[in-house]
């Protein structure tokens, strides 16, 4: 790592968050209640990001929160929501991306 900050792969993102999780007895929320906060924290970066790129300003009494550390939120409970499934990232990513690839590959303008 040249910058030192941590680079990692989703296999290590969710063994990260597993062993994070897996030492408390109450283990990993139920689907429907990660996906509950999944929702929750969509709904704060959609706020962060119309505090930074749309109309709405923060209040002054407002916490300053980044949009990058709402994404790592959305990425905590996402990976939480795929361990609890026993999903593999990379396997749903493999099959996200190559749909896109194949569905969308004349939708758009390409560059020269």
């Amino acid at each position: 790592m040249t910058n030192d900050k941590p680079i990692y792969n989703t296999v290590e993102i969710q063994k990260r968050v597993d062993m994070y999780i897996s030492q408390f007895k109450e283990g990993y929320f139920s689907p429907l209640s990660l996906v509950a906060r999944l929702t929750e924290e969509m709904g704060e970066m959609a706020r962060e990001v119309n505090h930074y790129y749309g109309e709405k300003p923060k209040k002054t009494t407002e916490n300053i929160k980044s949009i990058d550390e709402e994404l790592g939120d959305i990425l905590f409970v996402l990976t939480c929501f795929a361990n609890s499934l026993d999903i593999d990232l990379s396997e749903a990513f493999e099959l996200s991306i190559n749909k896109i690839e194949t569905r969308d590959k004349d939708r758009w303008t390409k560059k020269d």
